[in-house]
């Protein structure tokens, strides 16, 4: 990882998804979460804060040290509550079945093979277990899809290879979840950025 991706974009991830804005989108990702999970894309702990007492263990899966350090002084018991067991998603250093809900937000996007991280929390998902998730993607209308197409190549250089033009929804799905709540809408910001899919799914 070179330096610009280590240092510099988890700050500037941070600012970014860390904005007043985002709590409420964030509330309700978390929302009914309990028990042992597992974050893909753990980040900086965004989060955190809005996780109930009812989960008793995190399981982070994050590639940056410096993330993990924000992370650990933003949250004083950082220590008692989370662990650190993967890079990318693609392979979670967890038993089969051994978690009861698992979480991401602007993951997907980023991570090298989507589809495979998913099914990576679908195995570590006991069966019931509840997966939320909070992504930006391909939006439905013509004329921002053409230009999130366009700009997708240089978002991917400046951005450790976050993708403009993944459909988080069609991925969750293909991977062998059942969605049973999604909300979908722009939220405040520049439109190629800002398509969200807010989706609550159940592993069968």
């Amino acid at each position: 990882m070179g330096l610009y991706a280590e240092q510099v974009l988890p700050r500037l991830i941070d600012r970014m998804c860390g904005s007043s804005g985002m709590i409420r989108w964030r509330q309700r990702t978390t929302a009914g979460l309990e028990g042992q999970l597992v974050e893909i894309g753990f980040g900086t702990g965004l989060n955190l804060a809005h996780l109930s007492t009812s989960v008793t263990r995190v399981y982070a899966v994050e590639p940056s040290a410096a993330a993990l350090r924000l992370a650990r002084r933003r949250n004083p018991d950082f220590d008692a509550r989370v662990t650190h067991v993967g890079l990318d998603g693609g392979s979670i250093g967890l038993d089969d079945e051994s978690c009861d809900a698992a979480l991401c937000t602007f993951t997907l996007c980023t991570v090298p093979d989507p589809l495979r991280a998913l099914s990576e929390i679908h195995r570590v998902l006991r069966p019931g277990g509840r997966f939320h998730f909070l992504e930006h993607g391909i939006a439905p209308d013509g004329a921002t899809a053409r230009w999130q197409r366009r700009l997708d190549p240089w978002e991917r250089r400046l951005a450790d290879g976050c993708s403009l033009t993944r459909d988080p929804l069609t991925l969750v799905a293909d991977a062998g979840f059942t969605v049973e709540v999604v909300r979908q809408r722009y939220a405040k910001g520049p439109k190629p950025w800002s398509y969200f899919t807010l989706g609550h799914a159940t592993k069968v």
